[in-house]
């Protein structure tokens, strides 16, 4: 799978996690057994930017911490025809990976990668709107995320 980064946000440090989105994509394409390669890009944004896109896209009038656009929608089926392999885009507000490493009290290393592999479980299609589902996402988040940056408490 090939991650696409573009930082917009007035930070270069956001830059040096691409080998573990790399990480996490590949073993995400392992656990779902998907057969295709594919690319997802990862935006990085201050907290006006996704403001504005929350706002427009999703008539939510307020920051977020993280936003996905998937190529196919929920109606579509996500076998993309020949030579077309693009999952979508994933916003993440780079305010919020600070803000909740520290609420949560854990690394922005870890806060930045499992933003990006909830919004990567979105590009594929997997939500949280209903309790089972919920289960089913934030699950697959742990056993992907977990096994390449585990969860260290920091006090």
């Amino acid at each position: 799978m090939n991650v696409i980064i573009n930082n917009q946000s007035s930070e270069k440090r956001w830059n040096r996690y691409k080998k573990d989105f790399v990480a996490i994509a590949e073993r995400t394409k392992m656990i779902l057994s998907l057969s295709q390669d594919y690319n997802a890009s990862i935006i990085f944004v201050d907290p006006a930017m996704i403001h504005e896109i929350n706002r427009e896209y999703r008539h939510i009038d307020r920051p977020t911490d993280v936003i996905s656009f998937a190529l196919k929608d929920e109606e579509d089926t996500y076998e993309m025809m020949e030579g077309l392999d693009e999952l979508g885009d994933i916003f993440i507000n780079v305010q919020a990976v600070v803000d909740q490493a520290a609420e949560y009290g854990h690394s922005l290393r870890r806060e930045v990668c499992f933003l990006f592999t909830h919004g990567l479980l979105h590009l594929l299609g997997y939500d949280h709107m209903e309790k089972d589902d919920e289960k089913i996402m934030f699950a697959l988040q742990d056993v992907i995320l977990d096994a390449i940056v585990p969860k260290k408490v920091h006090k």
